[in-house]
């Protein structure tokens, strides 16, 4: 793009202060019409231009987070719009703490970028990084599914207590929990009301900065900012946030340097008053290598659990999914699938989508016989998937011991391993929570956790414990 070709303002003497200003404001408008873009103004307003003595452009931004977005989004147009009317001079964006502007308060001490605000090699750079948003995201949002809303989400017994708290946070800028803590198993909604909150809060707040990402982008930006010295800004995209979700936390324990960075953002931000809303497949207290001041801190605020599906809940999902693939289904086939595919809404609805692909691209109607039929892999699993009676009695015979011996308080060794075993194989082989697991084996959750702890350990040291848990998940697995 040529220089000046996207801005018609001409012959402005850039030496007059409040001339550059107007001049400046004009071009952010144009910016925002050209681009068909409603965020320009936003997000331009959240920098401050500084015309220099010598006639070169600053543009200063208070963030890190804030000065990549500008680059990436904006830069080329700015560049057109000052060389058009400065050929030789030269524009840099900055980070500095600034002054009379909406932006956060970052650190005291300025970060200077150095050189040409963008080059060739910065703009396929940035082209790679932003390629999945659009221009009406931002870099908070990249991670976000416009389609996991509270509209889209279909509420039964199961989830009810978590759809309203989750709404309530969203919603309510005093709410009386902070953070919000999702606990569910896998494909249960937990992500889905997690978006939903991101995108409930940027709709009635536009202003306020929203980061949602999982565990492991977490752990890659903190990863990447220590190979490049860059701590601060890891510390300044996550500590000037208004809201921080993130998903399945159970992968940053355990990791000592990540989960410690980890605390320290959580603490600032519950400090601040700003909202948290974390997501993982087990409660706080059971959340294995977590140290036990961040644990407390989480318990602190609200705890949800999100059971399994109820059958009715997942014949109303394959309906609400069914209106938005635009699609129609016979009511045989959703009442089947609904009773096939019971541990995971998201295997569910796979299994719906790829009906709907099949009809699409084959033609002709899914009958009873046909989706058994299309969907024979995913129907063979379900029909394969252990149970915990099954585990209970497999572990059992195994080891010679009656379902009533196994099922009593008795502590004799020969009585009390097999059934941490039985515990242990529950955990690992079913889609159950850990408190269903207590409750199946009618005992406290604590009770279930040490099972689990202790058939770990002891597996890295007792070859022939090992051997049992082999040996008792083969034939587990080859049960018809």
């Amino acid at each position: 793009m040529a220089p000046g070709s996207i801005f018609s303002v001409k012959g402005v003497k850039m030496q007059d202060t409040t001339t550059f200003q107007s001049e400046w404001q004009l071009m952010c408008q144009q910016l925002s019409d050209q681009l068909k873009d409603t965020s320009v103004m936003r997000w331009m307003s959240r920098v401050v231009p500084e015309l220099t003595a010598d006639n070169k452009l600053n543009v200063w931004a208070p963030s890190a987070c804030i000065c990549e977005l500008v680059q990436m989004r904006y830069s080329e147009a700015i560049r057109n719009w000052w060389q058009g009317k400065n050929p030789d001079s030269s524009i840099y964006i900055g980070i500095k703490k600034l002054e009379n502007t909406s932006a956060p308060a970052v650190a005291p001490q300025p970060i200077m970028l150095n050189k040409p605000v963008i080059t060739a090699k910065d703009e396929k750079a940035a082209a790679t990084r932003i390629v999945s948003t659009s221009p009406e995201e931002d870099i908070y949002t990249q991670f976000l599914d416009k389609t996991h809303t509270f509209d889209s989400f279909v509420v039964g017994p199961s989830n009810e207590f978590a759809y309203v708290a989750a709404k309530q946070i969203a919603d309510d800028d005093n709410v009386a929990f902070n953070p919000l803590y999702l606990q569910a198993g896998v494909g249960l909604g937990k992500t889905h009301l997690m978006h939903a909150i991101a995108w409930r809060i940027k709709e009635q707040h536009p202003e306020k900065t929203v980061l949602y990402l999982s565990s492991e982008q977490f752990l890659q930006k903190f990863l990447k900012s220590l190979q490049n010295k860059d701590m601060n800004n890891f510390k300044e995209l996550f500590r000037n946030v208004d809201v921080l979700l993130v998903d399945d936390i159970q992968f940053i324990v355990g990791k000592q340097r990540t989960q410690e960075e980890f605390f320290h953002t959580f603490n600032n931000l519950i400090a601040r008053g700003k909202k948290i809303i974390l997501s993982s497949d087990s409660a706080p207290m059971e959340l294995r290598g977590i140290e036990e001041r961040l644990q407390t801190r989480i318990a602190q605020g609200l705890v949800v659990n999100i059971q399994p599906a109820s059958y009715e809940l997942r014949l109303g999902i394959l309906n609400e999914k069914l209106k938005r693939l635009g699609a129609d289904m016979d009511k045989d086939v959703l009442a089947f699938l609904a009773k096939s595919i019971t541990s995971n809404v998201r295997e569910l609805e796979g299994a719906l989508k790829r009906l709907v692909a099949h009809r699409q691209l084959l033609g002709g109607e899914i009958t009873l016989d046909s989706a058994k039929r299309i969907l024979k892999d995913i129907l063979h699993t379900m029909e394969r998937q252990v149970r915990a009676p099954e585990i209970q009695q497999m572990v059992a015979d195994y080891y010679r011991l009656s379902l009533k011996d196994l099922r009593s308080t008795r502590r004799d060794r020969s009585i009390a391993r097999p059934r941490q075993m039985a515990m242990y194989l529950t955990k690992i082989m079913t889609p159950m929570a850990l408190p269903d697991i207590a409750a199946f084996y009618e005992r406290d959750h604590t009770t279930i956790m040490h099972a689990v702890k202790t058939i770990e350990n002891l597996l890295t040291r007792d070859k022939q414990l090992a051997q049992d848990k082999e040996i008792i998940m083969t034939q587990l697995k080859t049960i018809k």
